[in-house]
Parts: structure tokens; C-alpha cells; sequence
């Protein structure tokens, strides 16, 4: 059944971010069904989901309560569009969401996924400068970092910094003000590991340097908080992100905080900002929205970006964007009831938890001698394979070590994927104890086989 599955996929499919040269090669698992933090393929093998099915799941897959969400949902009804009518799906996610997000934000604006609420951000950010009284219409770039993803829509690829994802389109893109990230163990500005401890984050100074040149014509600094994921769960120092939301008010520029990976529970708290006491005028979110169940984004903005839109029809300010699916009462159904089993579950107690546990595993597996760095937040956790762990020599990208890292663990009961040469550990907020030492065994032994290999 498996090997069948496998031509008729071969046959019909294009899938994301995927070489089909190699993947018509690879004996890749075919899902059919999900319980926990576990995936069962067609042949009935059970892995355990090491990657939330892509940063998605929270509360693991086929939670009952979520489930049962849907079902009375679809007794109701399964869509009715937001543009002009609305529902109490909405109104309620809306309501609980405004509950939880940080201090200052009002107003929510739903779309389908990561891109698109990004998307939107970029658009209500310029618009707000157009509309705002007194206008700045001068004010139309946004500041973007280095490493920087905010997803595959034009307006969030002008913003990425990735090469590897972005650069065959930049004649499509928009220009922006790019700025170095931080990078600790490949510091940008070459400054020893030490030299940002107890005083404000060197590579704050890029930034300001920008801010301070080009301020009257920025629209939005836009921010990955603590953690840029897809670049390879590169961290912020401690204090970065409060600095950024400083300068953002120092210059009087909007802060875009993209929360799509790092918000609901990943790094510990609700949302990243909550560590650095940071609100933003506009928070995307996605990803973990329904607990992994439906696609559903937000972006929430201030009242103040929000007033700016108000006006007489003739007055043509109206944020004319939209979805067909925009606020589907199915997805807000699922999203409230993962909200719901925060607290029924008491997921933080245990993302603080296995976070610990997992730090100590990280420790050891930092130990490996092909193991550069090991970086994580909460349950987001990458590790950085090198050459030699002295020089931080990378390894030749044709080696593809990332990938053959992630097939091993395959092999011991773990769904991986690679960032290149980092391998990614994000589970579901549901982990079990003895679920992490599963994967942190299989991730061990994956590398120690594979280093041994060469």
C-alpha cells in the first residue's frame, strides 16, 4: 500500500520547499492518521511528530475536545463570509484573543495563514502613514533583518533575508532597509560571546545607525520576536527586542511583531513579547492559531493604526483586503477550543517543563563534536552542525548533513526537518517526559550515525 501510495503521489503532486529530483528518490512516509504527539503511516508505523506537523500542532493531533468543536460547528454552519455579515465565532475569537495579546491592541483582523498576516500588516502599516493625521506619505519603507522569513507572499518575501528562499524573485520585490540580526555564534560584528552580557545588545547599533539616517521615510520595523525560526532558531540576547521597541519610539516608527511561529506557548510564554514587556502596534499571528487543526491567521493592531482607516466611503480609507475564507467559523471554533486547553491543560506549566528537560538533553548533544552551537526558547530548538567545532567551518552544503541527520532519526521513530545543516526540535506543547527523551535520543543517535558515516 505504501509503495503504491508513493507512485501515485510521484505522479500527480508538486510539493512546498521540495527538490522532486530527490524526492522521486526517497521512500518518504505517507500519513494517514495522528493521535497525540504521534503519526501513524500507511504501514502502520508510529513516529512522533518532532516538528508540530510544521510549527502547527499545540495540544497534540486528534484532541477530542477540538474535534468535537468542529463537529457541532458543522451542524451550524461551515462558512459564511465576514465581508459585510458576520458570525459569533468571530466575535467570541476576536474577544478572547484581545484578552490574552499584550497591552495597547484592539483590534483584530483575520486572514488564512502566516504570509497573508504579514501581508496585511505591510499594508495597514502604509496606509496608517497615508491616513494618519497629519499625514507622512514619505513614510513607505520598512526596515527588515538579515536571516529574516515572514513567509511566501510578495509583500512578506521583499521582507525575507534568506537567499535560499528569496533570492530567485527579488526583480518582484519591493526594496527595504536591511539591517543585521543577531547572530551569537556568528556574530555580524565580530564581537567576543561576552560583550553583550549586563549592557544593552551591541547589535542594537544597526538598527539605530538606520533609524537614525533614514527615520522620516520608515514605515514599520518588522521583528521576529526572540527567535528568528526558519534561519535556524536564531536567538536574540536578552534585552534586543525591548531595545527594538524602544528605538521604534525614539524614531516614532510602527513595530510589526511576527509572532506566526513564536506565538501561542512556543517559547515558554503566550507570546514572545510577553519576556520583554514589548507590545507592538500590529502582532501577526498563524501557525498555532486552532492548534494545528485549520488554516486561520490574525493580525491585531492598536486603535490608533486602527482610526486611521475611519472615514466617509467617499473618503476611500477603507483597508480594502480580504479573503474568501477570512474568519471561517470552523476554523474560529477550533481556535477557541485550543485556547480553551491552555488552561484545562495547563500547557505553559508543561512547555516550562519539558523546555528544562530539554535543555539539559541539548547540553549533552552540545557536547558532539560536529555540534557548533545548540540554540532554543521554550520548546524552539535548533543544532548547528559544523565541520570542526574550533574554526565553526561549515560543512560543504553538497553533503546535505541536515537531511541525512533527520532520515537517521527517521529510522528511530522521529519526524524531523533540517534548516539546512540545523536540525529543528519543535514537538507539540503536549510532550510528554518520556516522549522528550525519545526524541533527544533519537536526535543523539542520529548524528553520532551519521557523523560516523563520513
Amino acid at each position: 500500500m505504501m509503495a503504491d501510495w508513493r507512485r501515485r503521489d510521484r505522479e500527480v503532486l508538486w510539493h512546498p520547499f521540495t527538490q522532486h529530483q530527490l524526492w522521486d528518490q526517497e521512500d518518504f512516509p505517507v500519513i494517514v492518521s495522528g493521535q497525540g504527539c504521534w503519526l501513524t503511516d500507511a504501514e502502520g508505523n508510529r513516529c512522533l511528530d518532532g516538528i508540530s506537523s510544521l510549527w502547527v500542532n499545540l495540544h497534540g493531533h486528534n484532541r477530542p475536545e477540538i474535534n468535537s468543536a468542529i463537529r457541532e460547528q458543522l451542524d451550524r454552519i461551515a462558512h459564511s463570509t465576514f465581508l459585510g455579515l458576520s458570525h459569533p465565532p468571530g466575535i467570541e475569537l476576536a474577544e478572547r484573543l484581545l484578552a490574552l495579546v499584550p497591552a495597547g491592541l484592539s483590534r483584530v483582523f483575520f486572514s488564512d495563514n502566516g504570509s497573508t498576516a504579514v501581508e496585511v500588516a505591510l499594508k495597514m502599516a502604509f496606509q496608517y502613514w497615508n491616513q494618519k493625521q497629519p499625514a507622512e506619505p514619505e513614510r513607505k519603507t520598512f526596515i527588515a533583518f538579515v536571516n529574516a522569513y515572514h513567509g511566501d507572499t510578495v509583500g512578506s518575501v521583499s521582507l525575507g533575508g534568506m537567499d535560499l528562499f528569496h533570492a530567485a524573485y527579488r526583480p518582484l520585490l519591493f526594496p527595504v532597509i536591511r539591517v543585521p540580526a543577531p547572530y551569537c555564534y556568528r556574530c555580524p560584528l565580530e564581537l567576543p560571546p561576552d560583550k553583550c552580557r549586563d549592557q544593552k545588545p551591541a547589535c542594537l547599533h544597526p538598527l539605530e545607525d538606520a533609524l537614525s539616517a533614514r527615520a522620516p521615510e520608515v514605515a514599520a520595523v518588522v521583528i521576529e520576536p526572540l527567535v528568528q525560526g526558519a534561519a535556524g532558531m536564531l536567538t536574540q540576547p536578552a534585552g534586543y527586542l525591548r531595545g527594538v521597541r524602544e528605538l521604534c519610539d525614539r524614531y516614532q516608527t510602527l513595530l510589526i511583531a511576527d509572532e506566526v511561529a513564536t506565538g501561542f506557548g512556543r517559547t515558554g510564554t503566550l507570546f514572545a513579547c510577553e519576556q520583554e514587556q514589548v507590545s507592538p502596534d500590529l502582532l501577526c499571528l498563524g501557525k498555532g492559531l486552532t492548534g494545528g487543526y485549520l488554516p486561520l491567521a490574525a493580525t491585531v493592531a492598536t486603535e490608533e493604526v486602527f482610526s486611521a482607516f475611519l472615514g466617509p466611503v467617499q473618503s476611500e480609507k477603507t483597508f480594502f483586503h480580504g479573503h474568501s475564507y477570512t474568519a471561517n467559523p470552523l476554523a474560529c471554533v477550533a481556535a477557541l477550543a485550543s485556547l480553551e486547553l491552555f488552561e484545562k491543560d495547563q500547557t505553559l506549566a508543561n512547555v516550562r517543563a519539558r523546555a528544562e528537560q530539554m535543555a539539559k538533553g541539548l547540553a549533552e548533544i552540545r557536547k558532539l563534536p560536529q555540534v557548533g552551537e545548540v540554540r532554543q526558547r521554550g520548546l524552539m530548538a535548533g543544532i548547528e552542525l559544523v565541520k570542526d567545532k574550533q574554526t565553526k567551518e561549515p560543512f560543504d552544503p553538497r553533503l546535505m548533513m541536515g537531511r541525512q541527520v533527520i532520515l537517521a532519526a527517521r529510522k528511530r521513530g522521529a519526524i524531523l526537518r533540517p534548516l539546512g545543516d540545523v536540525v529543528v526540535l519543535m514537538p507539540p506543547l503536549c510532550i510528554s517526559g518520556e516522549e522528550t527523551d525519545l526524541l533527544l535520543r533519537a536526535v543523539q543517535e542520529s548524528i553520532n550515525e551519521v557523523v560516523a558515516q563520513r
